[in-house]
């Protein structure tokens, strides 16, 4: 009998973990400056410019 395909968990978890790195946005240090301003600023609620910016709030 083959004993390879006994425990496939580990190899789909790691799949799963690369995608989701690799389809990660990556802000470059201007950005994250004009994201933080503009929510300084005041002039959008920070849900609005979460939204628009495609992050979580918790990550503002």
């Amino acid at each position: 009998m083959s004993q390879k395909s006994l425990n496939p968990k580990p190899s789909s978890e790691r799949l799963v973990k690369d995608i989701r790195r690799a389809t990660r946005k990556h802000y470059s240090a201007e950005d994250n400056i004009r994201i933080v301003l503009e929510g300084l600023r005041g002039e959008q609620s920070m849900a609005e410019l979460c939204r628009r910016e495609a992050i979580a709030e918790s990550l503002y």
